[in-house]
This record gives C-alpha cells, structure tokens and sequence, in this order.
C-alpha cells in the first residue's frame, strides 16, 4: 500500500493542465483525452488539455519543464521531443532527461507506412521500384521533424539508398489531411491516427513497423517479411510532469493514471488502435526513456538527419 504525504493527498487540489504539444486529432491526443476524462472522473477536479503545437513538440515540452512542480501542469507526447529531438536540434533549450520528471509510459504502438491510391505500387517492392523512378523528385510527409515518422521514414530511405525529400508538419493531423488529399504521395504514421483512413480505403498500407503482423492488419507484411529487417520502429505515448515534482506526487499520478487506463474506455484506444499497454512505475520509465534516447541518438547519426 502506497503512503502519500498531506501534500500528495491532496493533490490535485484544483484545476490540472495536461499539455499536448502536438496538434487536437493527432495519436498524442487519442491517447491524452481519455486518460484527462478518466482523471477528471476519478479526482474531482477538472483536467484540461492545452494542445501546444510546434518545434517538433519542444515548444509546449519545454512550457511544461518551466511549470511550478506541483503536479498541477503536465505533459503526455510521443516519444520525439524527449529522446530524438536532442540529438536532431542543435538549439534544444531545455533537457528532457533532467527537466520532466517519467510518470508512467501510456502505451507502444507500431508505424505503417502507407501511401495515397494514386501511388501505383501495391506492396513495398513496387513501391520502392516507382520511387526510383522518380530520380530523386520524391517527397514523403511526416508528423514533424525528429518525430518516430520521420526518423523511421529517414532509416528507410537510408537502408534502401532511395531519395526521398522530407515535408515535415505540425503533426499527424495535417500531414494526413495532405496525405487524403494527394499532397504528399506515402508517409509514416502510427496505427493510432491512421487506421481509420486504412479501413475507409483512403490509404492503403504497404508495409508495418512491428516484429510481427498486427492484428488489425493481418494482411499487411512487416518490414522484415519484404526484405527489410532493420526497419523495426514504435512510437510510444508517455506521461511526464515536471522536474523536482515530489515523489509520492508522481506515485499518486501514476498509480491514479494506471488505474484509468485499465478501464474500458482507454482499453478500448489501445484495441482499436492496435496499441500495447504498458504502465510502468516512473522509475522503469526512467530507465527506458534513458535507453531510448540512446537508441535513437545512433539512428539519427547513422541516418544523417536534420531539422536544416
């Protein structure tokens, strides 16, 4: 059993803004909204989402790194603002491993690569086949630089030696609107934001970045079944408050966290969505957003990207 001080058990003691600093519609918040609406149910104080776009995500994760640590502002975002972008920008004004404080690791889910009907390729040796084509004049579009969509869609160009230009936007919801609309020919993007347009016919997907076939998409090969085995890539969803927010104050959010997320409703995100739960204690956390920021510190020097 879990002993929380006065402090902690008071908490929240009012309103509690929960950053997302990424665009309203996009994976980071599928994931934030129910967990916002499980909280506000559970604690009796209203938690709002402030959606912070821009700068890959570092300009409402660095907002969230200034707030008073008293649980009272906090931030759910994908992995990029906090262990890709440190290694993509050069002018990063805050460190996410010393300035957020992990609460809990929301979920793991994998990338599909799809592409708009127009494309004329209907698996991934076709469509590597058409982009060579193109001699150099093809584009792909991602939710914003230094985002698992792009990094992965970079390691792709990279294993393959195909050359492809990056249109980075402010987030999955306006890269796919472009993508609906033919703007952009292919993109990366999570089973979260993308399944819908897969089932509408919209898209269609060529490849998934899983070890193994999804059970949304059982007819979609891995990378590995089409030949190319190093592309294995997840975005993951997490919970952060502030740096020198009070331990048993993170328990609290943590373990009040968990609890909605094995209710029906975030279960329902994850089935739908072909997520992973995780909810892991802030220590685990820790320790994996640590080894992510290692990992994705070497793909982004193997694969040369940049925001330039």
């Amino acid at each position: 059993m879990i002993s929380f001080s006065a402090f902690a058990q008071a908490w929240p003691s009012s309103t509690v803004t929960v950053v997302v600093p990424w665009p309203p519609g996009g994976p980071s918040d599928i994931a934030a909204r129910p967990m916002a609406k499980g909280l506000t149910q559970a604690l009796g104080q209203t938690f709002v989402i402030d959606n912070r776009a821009g700068g890959g995500g570092n300009i409402g994760s660095a907002a969230v790194t200034r707030a008073k640590p008293d649980g009272n502002t906090l931030l759910i975002t994908s992995s990029a603002p906090i262990v890709i972008n440190p290694s993509l920008y050069k002018n990063m004004n805050f460190d996410p491993l010393t300035d957020l404080a992990p609460v809990t690791n929301l979920l793991r889910v994998p990338l599909v690569l799809v592409a708009h009907p127009s494309v004329p390729a209907k698996n991934l040796k076709e469509l590597m086949a058409y982009i060579q084509t193109k001699k150099g004049s093809f584009s792909y579009g991602s939710s914003g630089n230094g985002t698992p969509q792009h990094l992965t869609s970079e390691l792709f160009a990279s294993v393959t030696k195909l050359e492809m230009t990056h249109v980075p936007y402010k987030g999955s919801a306006p890269a796919i609107s472009d993508l609906l609309g033919g703007h952009i020919p292919i993109m990366f993007d999570s089973t979260i934001a993308i399944m819908p347009h897969i089932k509408s016919g919209k898209v269609k997907p060529i490849a998934i970045s899983s070890a193994k076939r999804s059970p949304l998409l059982p007819d979609v090969p891995t990378f590995a079944e089409a030949g190319l085995p190093a592309i294995e890539s997840y975005a993951w969803y997490g919970f952060f408050a502030p740096a020198k927010t009070p331990k048993d104050v993170l328990a609290k959010i943590n373990a009040e966290a968990i609890k909605v997320m094995k209710g029906p409703e975030f279960q329902k995100v994850l089935h739908d969505t072909g997520s992973d739960f995780v909810g892991d204690t802030p220590e685990n956390f820790g320790k994996f957003v640590k080894s992510e920021s290692e990992r994705w510190s070497k793909v982004v020097k193997q694969s040369g990207a940049t925001v330039d």
